[in-house]
């Protein structure tokens, strides 16, 4: 079973980006981690962390506190402190990029998992063990509803058009790119911020280590945020463009069946995106350290060869991100390319999957 996500002749290009990871705040501090690379990984901090992992791939000193100041973050969750951070860094990185990306022009579609469990688990608990009910803490409420992060986002950054969350675990950024690319083309924005969103909390790492079954050995968990500005091809200026989106494909699989789906989906984005697997220079998969991910990782091989899994071998050091995956990826593939001058006109392939059933394709054309 598949999507129906036939990519126009012109896709939707990106015209920029940016990144809250491991490597720090901001396009630069990615883009130089991911050259350099060097170690992520961090000790866990018992006063802060309850938690079972010895070890994460933490946002360097993250709080929303912290990077974005005292006012309107006394009630911020992390993750939506680290998709404000992301949006904002992305706005700031450019003049033009506030200007066609704010106001009523400008959209924003963010990916996730469940929004922030640790709010929503709190707030929960919070009712159960108090004296009443009805005893909680208010400011806390709009923390536990799945859009709280994108609407944020819009609030801070004065975004007045469409307002989305997406919901999808690690495919969470592809369906987010889509969903991004509809927007454009039925002429509902003029320009998208696209990206997803996911925060190391208690409550996740609990929940991770509890769900995996045995024989599943995750990476270490992560977290981040990535975002891209997304707009017509027909209203920019190719001085402007890093990338065009030619398609986006989904599909669901059952026990045993990832290898076949995936494999389809990339057939049916390179079908319709007129692409040869020749053509490819990179291909990303979602760093999942589970069998899947070794299965998404085969697909790969067979369809593009080794040699296309090996220039973004430092995906590894953001870590299970989760729905934040797919988004890092594609920031990935960016910086890569902005270091690069052999790979204009080339195709790169993003891949996710999901332990639920979903996997997915995006292919974007290099400028």
């Amino acid at each position: 079973m598949s999507s129906d996500t036939t990519s126009a002749v012109r896709g939707p290009v990106i015209t920029a980006w940016s990144a809250v990871s491991p490597f720090g705040i901001g396009r630069s501090a990615f883009a130089e981690g991911m050259h350099e690379g060097g170690e992520t990984a961090v000790p866990i901090d018992p006063e802060q962390w309850k938690v079972p992992d010895e070890r994460a791939r933490l946002v360097p000193g993250f709080s929303p506190r912290e990077v974005l100041g005292r006012k309107g973050t006394r009630s911020m969750d992390r993750v939506t402190g680290l998709a404000v951070s992301a949006v904002g860094a992305l706005l700031d990185d450019a003049e033009r990029n506030r200007l066609v990306a704010t106001g009523e022009r400008g959209a924003i579609v963010l990916g996730t998992t469940t929004g922030s469990a640790q709010s929503m688990m709190d707030f929960t608990r919070d009712s159960l063990t108090g004296e009443q009910p009805y005893f909680v803490d208010p400011a806390q409420m709009p923390n536990t509803v799945m859009n709280c992060a994108a609407g944020q986002c819009a609030i801070w950054h004065r975004i007045q058009g469409p307002n989305a969350t997406i919901a999808g675990g690690r495919l969470a950024g592809l369906l987010a790119l889509n969903y991004a690319r509809r927007l454009l083309g039925a002429d509902r924005a003029k320009a998208v911020l696209c990206g997803s969103a996911e925060e190391y909390s208690n409550e996740r790492a609990w929940l991770e280590w509890h769900t995996r079954g045995a024989e599943e050995h995750p990476g270490l968990l992560g977290e981040g945020a990535g975002m891209l500005l997304l707009e017509p091809a027909e209203d920019v200026d190719d001085a402007h463009v890093l990338a065009e989106v030619l398609a986006v494909e989904s599909g669901v699989f059952g026990d045993g069946g990832l290898p076949q789906v995936l494999d389809a989906c990339l057939r049916r984005a390179m079908d319709r995106a007129g692409v040869d697997p020749s053509q490819v220079w990179v291909a990303s998969p979602c760093s999942a350290g589970d069998s899947l991910g070794e299965q998404e990782r085969a697909v790969l091989t067979g369809m593009f060869g080794a040699g296309a899994l090996e220039p973004l071998a430092n995906t590894a050091l953001f870590g299970e991100a989760s729905a934040a995956s797919v988004s890092l990826q594609i920031a990935s593939v960016l910086a890569l390319a902005e270091r690069r001058t052999d790979v204009a006109g080339r195709v790169a392939v993003i891949t996710a999957v999901e332990r639920d059933g979903g996997a997915g394709c995006a292919l974007l054309r290099l400028r």
